[in-house]
């Protein structure tokens, strides 16, 4: 078997080979074969990738900003051009099925096509007479170099979607460090920035250890740091690079419950609820991993779920009829693993055990779909972060009780409602603690030109990514006061105090 390919750094508009001896292996999920390997870069190519970040801003800030967006309308279509090829690297180095695979990419388009309407989203304010005789103007402009620290979970979507192309379209320039378990999909993005004409510089990727990540974090040169990742990454990233002056956004854990009421459609709210929690293999922030439901249907809504996982089939990512792929490396498997014998010995009842449905593949890092009923609020299971496809039914009487047991989890990134009821439907918006929040709608992730609004212990900072709030948080406002003097003033002796803002 040939020896994996070893990837290369993106800096400054080229594709160059690491000095570092320090290389991780890209698995292909479906397999469990290495396919390439990452480099861990050192500090001194990490200090190269931020100084061309550097060198290129003041060029890229002083280009128009219909001018940026024209490169984004190109960008836009060389994704459309290959997508295929960059649907199939998602799938080889992350294990989503065909279907969620290109939708990760569907989603970076999604975000290069916000990013063509910058001019209209750059547009600043500004009022006459805002003190008699004076003028007020306010600007959005650019600040500098950014820095993305991406995950794994989605390759294309997070670190080519809700990280670069708002923050370059903006006018920064940009550093990103890509995950070394899936960082083909980026280097692939690269290639099409460059192609689309993208000046030097101005998108620098480069894959390192956490360690010499953390220059990114007090670096001189770096004026923002948007992450995603696990909460306790989170909250250490957030202290550090605010300490250090700069704005921080960390999108982090979460354990999204849906309250499944007595009136809630049963076939359609489970089809909702097995696409929610299964969906990429429940690795994503949003998995719908835990349903509290009204005792009185909880039964028919797990044999319900029962019955529709045993209609889909596990298989490798890049088979189409695939619905439940792999997870993305055997350590994270065997994580899974854990936490599935811990619900048993905690007491959970476990209903569907994909375990067993994995057991028929020798290769490849497959587990299946796994329920457990009657999880009660002490058990771990229900209140963690499993990030796989597990899912957790928790069993309540009434309504209040669900919101109760929802909103003392400590994260809040979305919660779910199943009812036909629009009283309990409006109620259940204003009392629940989710930033994202989903009526008879699963994933409750909003199209891009609205926030991906997670709370409590789901986000540290204080613009999320996505729309308005990532143009405020990739930008900063300057106000601009002007006065102009008639005849009579030029010879004025005396100036108020509150000259112009009284």
């Amino acid at each position: 078997m040939p020896e994996p390919e070893k990837l290369k750094l993106f800096i400054n508009g080229e594709f160059v080979s690491s000095t570092s001896e320090d290389f991780i292996n890209v698995w292909n999920p479906s397999t469990g074969e290495a396919i390439a390997q990452s480099p861990r870069c050192g500090n001194d190519e990490l200090e190269a990738a931020i100084g061309a970040a550097k060198k290129a801003y003041p060029a890229w800030r002083d280009v128009p900003a219909q001018k940026r967006a024209q490169l984004f309308f190109r960008l836009r279509e060389l994704i459309s051009k290959n997508m295929d090829e960059l649907t199939m690297l998602v799938a080889k180095e992350n294990g989503k099925a065909w279907n969620e695979a290109e939708g990760d990419v569907q989603k970076a388009r999604e975000m290069t096509e916000i990013a063509c309407g910058i001019p209209n989203m750059l547009i600043g304010e500004s009022l006459m007479d805002a003190s008699s005789g004076y003028d007020t103007t306010l600007f959005r402009e650019p600040l500098g170099v950014f820095a993305g620290i991406a995950p794994w979970n989605f390759p294309a979507m997070i670190p080519m979607g809700w990280m670069s192309p708002l923050a370059i379209a903006c006018g920064n320039t940009f550093v990103l460090k890509a995950s070394s378990y899936t960082p083909m999909t980026c280097l692939k993005f690269a290639e099409l920035y460059r192609e689309a004409g993208f000046p030097d510089g101005v998108l620098n990727i480069v894959t390192c250890s956490r360690d010499v990540a953390e220059t990114l974090l007090t670096h001189p040169d770096i004026k923002g740091v948007t992450l995603v990742g696990s909460t306790e990454t989170g909250k250490r990233v957030y202290k550090t690079a605010a300490a250090s002056g700069k704005r921080v956004q960390c999108l982090c854990e979460a354990k999204n419950h849906a309250l499944v009421m007595n009136d809630a459609a049963l076939t359609r709210t489970a089809a909702g609820i097995v696409n929610a929690a299964f969906g990429c293999a429940g690795e994503r922030c949003m998995a719908l991993s835990a349903v509290v439901a009204q005792e009185a249907i909880a039964d028919r809504l797990v044999q319900e779920l029962k019955r529709l996982c045993s209609m889909q089939r596990i298989g490798p990512a890049y088979d189409k009829k695939t619905n439940l792929g792999p997870v993305i490396t055997r350590e994270h498997l065997e994580s899974i693993l854990e936490w599935i014998s811990r619900g048993v010995d905690e007491g959970a009842d476990l209903v569907l055990d994909g375990r067993i449905a994995a057991s028929g593949f020798d290769k490849g890092f497959f587990i299946g779909h796994t329920i457990f009923d009657k999880v009660t609020p002490g058990m771990s299971i229900g209140q963690r972060e499993i990030f796989g496809p597990v899912l957790c039914i928790k069993r309540v009487k009434t309504f209040d009780e669900g919101i109760e047991i929802m909103n003392a989890n400590p994260y809040a990134n979305g919660s779910v409602i199943y009812t036909q009821s629009g009283r309990l439907a409006r109620e259940f918006v204003k009392r629940t603690d989710g930033g994202m929040v989903g009526i008879n709608v699963g994933i409750p992730v909003p199209v891009g030109v609205f926030p991906f609004s997670g709370h409590k212990q789901s986000f540290f900072g204080d613009l999320h990514c996505h729309g308005k709030d990532a143009v405020r948080f990739f930008t900063e406002s300057k106000t601009v006061t002007a006065h102009w003097f008639d005849e009579q003033e030029m010879s004025q002796e005396h100036v108020s105090t509150w000259d112009g803002s009284l």
